[in-house]
């Protein structure tokens, strides 16, 4: 899987996709007709290179994420609004500005409330029962997380919100399908998964889960510092989140596969199986900023090298055991011919080592088993012993008798 760089997000009826400093909004009309608007944005790093400089870059990211995502969700909205398109054609480009602005802050402050100061405060009606600031700071994270995913669990019960976060399926698809080295058409977007490593729900899963390791190491002792520094550390752990999220989207190590499930199990919730019309809208929005084609071409390209010495392995490989089946087969000879000599000389010399000092009984079978196998040969020096042997029993038995 080869990342793209692209990002994006669903809006009402339609998708978001940005590259580098272009965007694209592609809209089904009410009438069904696919609208697609191509926008520049400015990037304000480059004004100030302190926010090129990681966990910076996370800070003017999550902002701008939010100031785009205004934007987008005005422009969809006022295809599906007839005095909502009114007003914005009497409203002037500054006055439309300053709304904007007032949307984000308000945004921000209404998001920090619910996700940052409620928690420490709900968590503080337990201090009467928990002496420990850890237990507490602790509980407080738990506090965060239920109401992450209660908001989440609640804003996909609205029909609305239904549609959108299948528009945001349409979307991871899409991206899924073009980083997976396929053409950007329904049916091949439609087998692809849902859940990608670079989403926004990932982001603010590891927001939470963040923020509850940094406000358990950093636990101030009363309560409005703790709730003045939750949204002093909110920029901070923005940043963090954000650079694990760019890692996760180009590394495959087991590490960052392993600490993205929780955020692609969360994406069950905010993300649903498009229709073809939805996924049609992401395509749109793909092609207008980005040469997918292009993409597939040198993907494919530098895979050529790779896959050319695969094929050499895999030849060396099938040639190895050919010739080693003829060297296997000289090799058994030889080894059967010198298993058959082995025997032989292991005949000769257990014929030889036979001990002719025994008594008679045992002398007289041995001398008759040795006798077999030297027929027509002249007497060994055994057969002489055996004689001077017998002679010498003969001297003692008379001695004896004597």
């Amino acid at each position: 899987m080869k990342p793209s760089g692209i990002g994006g997000m669903a809006v009402i009826e339609g998708v978001m996709m940005k590259n580098k400093d272009e965007y694209a909004i592609a809209v089904r009309k009410p009438n069904n007709e696919i609208t697609v608007v191509k926008k520049k944005h400015k990037d304000f790093s480059d004004k100030v290179k302190l926010f090129k400089l990681p966990i910076f870059r996370g800070m003017l990211a999550f902002i701008d994420s939010m100031v785009i995502g205004m934007k987008v969700l005005n422009f969809s909205a006022s295809f599906f609004d007839e005095e909502a398109e009114k007003d914005k054609k009497e409203v002037s480009e500054k006055t439309n500005a300053l709304l904007m602005a007032l949307a984000i802050i308000v945004s921000l402050a209404i998001s920090i409330s619910l996700f940052m100061v409620l928690p420490v405060l709900v968590s503080n009606l337990f201090a009467r029962w928990i002496d420990s600031i850890f237990l507490l700071s602790l509980l407080e994270g738990i506090i965060r997380l239920l109401i992450f995913i209660g908001y989440i669990l609640l804003a996909s019960m609205m029909k609305e919100i239904k549609r959108v976060f299948m528009y945001h399926g349409a979307e991871h698809k899409t991206i899924n399908c073009l980083e997976n080295g396929f053409e950007l058409t329904v049916e091949n977007v439609k087998w692809q998964t849902k859940a990608h490593k670079r989403c926004g729900t990932s982001f603010m899963l590891l927001v939470m889960l963040i923020s509850l390791v940094f406000f358990v190491v950093l636990r101030p002792p009363t309560l409005p510092l703790r709730v003045l520094s939750r949204i002093l550390l909110v920029p901070a752990i923005a940043g963090i989140s954000y650079e694990f999220i760019r890692l996760a989207g180009r590394s495959e190590s087991k590490i960052v596969n392993v600490l993205s499930k929780p955020g692609l199990w969360m994406q069950a919730l905010t993300t649903k199986e498009p229709d073809d019309d939805m996924i049609e809208v992401a395509i749109k929005s793909v092609e207008t900023i980005f040469d997918w084609r292009g993409f597939l071409e040198k993907e494919s390209e530098e895979e050529k090298p790779q896959k050319k010495a695969q094929k050499k392995r895999r030849d060396s490989k099938q040639e190895k055991p050919q010739a080693s089946e003829d060297e296997t087969k000289k090799a058994s000879a030889v080894k059967e011919k010198s298993a058959k000599a082995d025997k032989k000389t292991i005949k000769t010399k257990e014929s030889k080592k036979e001990s002719p000092i025994r008594r008679k009984d045992t002398a007289k079978s041995e001398y008759s088993a040795t006798s077999e196998i030297s027929i027509a040969s002249p007497k060994s020096d055994y057969e002489e012993d055996d004689e001077i042997l017998r002679a010498l029993d003969k001297y003692l038995d008379f001695n004896d008798d004597k």
